[in-house]
């Protein structure tokens, strides 16, 4: 059990780490625009995203994939910045349909990246053979789940108070939020090491 909780915590850190906001960035960009009605769905990108994180972090693991670190920490701030970018054009437009749609496959591709940006880092902490590291990666995973639903949890909050006390439009906090994560983000793209070639 104790070796469970070193995995799960390790999940979590990597979420909810200060210094490595990126990860909440994200979220945020990907829950601003909903409310507690719509957690199913909700709850469904965040698990899509951990499965694509995990996928990225397991093809890793077993050398399938390999990519510049360099790409993908370009690629993180990127897709952050398209998440505000859709979120601020589409603000206050027809509600999202419950099926599957561009935002799910979209969702799943940014999580292969995220976990492609952990990948490194992730090998050096587990030795032994690749299948060995499958039980602390499942276990990582559900760190990472329980940290993102933390976030989002958060963030419905937040949307929720700005939405009753002080009266703004769903479609207001929704510009106001994706317009001061693209202000946070376009900063991480220009200091982005890919440019110093």
């Amino acid at each position: 059990m104790s070796e469970f909780w070193i995995y799960f915590q390790i999940g979590l850190k990597h979420v909810l780490d200060i210094h490595a906001y990126d990860h909440v960035l994200f979220l945020i960009a990907l829950t601003v625009p909903y409310t507690f009605k719509d957690w199913k769905r909700i709850l469904l990108l965040v698990s899509v995203f951990t499965v694509g994180h995990t996928l990225a972090l397991l093809l890793s693991v077993f050398g399938i994939v390999a990519v510049k670190v360099s790409l993908v920490e370009f690629l993180i701030p990127i897709t952050i910045l398209i998440t505000a970018f859709y979120h601020l054009f589409t603000a206050g437009k027809a509600a999202k349909n419950d099926g599957l749609n561009l935002i799910f496959f979209v969702t799943l591709f940014f999580g292969i990246i995220h976990g492609l940006g952990f990948s490194n880092y992730f090998k050096t902490i587990l030795g032994g053979t690749p299948t060995s590291k499958l039980v602390p990666l499942g276990e990582f995973a559900l760190g990472i789940e329980a940290a993102q639903l933390v976030v989002v949890f958060v963030v419905l909050i937040l949307s929720y108070i700005v939405q009753t006390v002080f009266r703004f439009s769903k479609r207001d906090w929704a510009l106001v939020m994706s317009a001061f994560i693209i202000g946070v983000v376009v900063p991480m793209i220009i200091d982005s090491p890919i440019w110093n070639r």
